[in-house]
């Protein structure tokens, strides 16, 4: 008897349990870094601080719960719901909980739309010019997945779609602060969006052979897998440069990260060429990502007065 109760299988997960593992992975946690990035170089640049103080912590705190999983749930939920037959040729995806049959797809439609209200809801105490942003990025989630417009399936669209989201995401963290658009410095957003770019083709190249299996004309699958890194590539290399001259003529970065652009330019576009050529994968790509913060962490340590 003793032996038996010893090799009898763990009890399966409650369904509330089960449910809650389910929106936790739909919300993908991995992109919630993404968001509390840009929320906070919103705020060095809003404050010229790198640690919120008093009030300032609560603030940051539902800013990342509105920019974080509420967000991301309520954009990668319709997304979930609407690439089902892509994702089902996709062995990445073969786990998902819509894939894998624990979601439906008609409550993939709900929860989004659940998630979105309450994003939105959630916004307004952060003033009226924030929860329009968030609008504007829901309803952008779903033009980007959900037909008649799906902007996925409209190559050039689901490029411009997606990097966007490079100034949206600190202008958001600024605005949380300031509560105005005044006074944000655009040169820094034009960086960001080159890299959003540059960062965005890699992960639709990945999913190439499935979208094009399912019928889904993304960039990748119009262009074809090396035409879409080299734009890339040209796109990074570019939010590179202009970084480097911006440095170079002390607008909004400081001069003194010359001598770190002079490095950590040359090894950002050898990792992206040698990394991401190919297939890449989302490792290889978030590897990628992570050593761009190398030259944000240096910008932050030299745009802030204080700690």
């Amino acid at each position: 008897m003793r032996s038996a109760l010893l090799q009898a299988p763990p009890a399966a997960p409650s369904g509330a349990r089960r449910w809650a593992r389910d929106l936790l992975a739909m919300s993908r946690p991995r992109f919630w870094t993404a968001s509390f990035v840009m929320a906070e170089v919103g705020f060095a640049l809003a404050t010229r601080r790198i640690v919120p103080r008093g009030p300032e912590a609560v603030t940051m705190l539902h800013l990342l719960l509105v920019t974080g999983p509420l967000l991301w749930l309520a954009v990668l939920a319709v997304n979930d719901a609407n690439d089902l037959a892509t994702d089902r040729l996709n062995p990445r995806k073969a786990d998902s909980p819509l894939v894998a049959g624990r979601v439906p797809r008609r409550a993939a439609l709900r929860i989004a739309v659940a998630a979105g209200v309450l994003t939105v809801l959630a916004a307004v105490p952060l003033g009226v010019l924030f929860t329009v942003g968030v609008a504007l990025v829901v309803l952008l989630g779903w033009a980007y997945s959900a037909p008649p417009v799906r902007l996925k399936a409209r190559p050039g669209a689901d490029l411009l779609s997606n990097a966007v989201v490079g100034v949206l995401g600190p202008l958001g963290g600024w605005v949380a602060f300031t509560g105005a658009a005044e006074g944000f410095p655009w040169p820094i957003a034009v960086v960001g969006v080159l890299a959003a770019a540059g960062l965005y083709l890699p992960t639709v190249a990945a999913d190439r052979d499935a979208d094009r299996e399912a019928g889904v004309g993304t960039i990748a699958v119009s262009l074809g897998p090396r035409a879409v890194f080299e734009l890339g590539f040209a796109l990074w290399t570019a939010s590179a440069v202009l970084a480097f001259l911006l440095s170079l003529n002390g607008v909004v970065l400081d001069t003194s990260l010359v001598p770190l652009q002079l490095v950590a330019t040359p090894a950002l576009l050898a990792m992206y060429r040698v990394l991401l050529r190919d297939r890449p994968s989302f490792t290889a790509i978030t590897v990628v990502a992570c050593a761009y913060l190398v030259p944000c962490a240096g910008f932050a340590v030299t745009y802030v007065d204080s700690f």
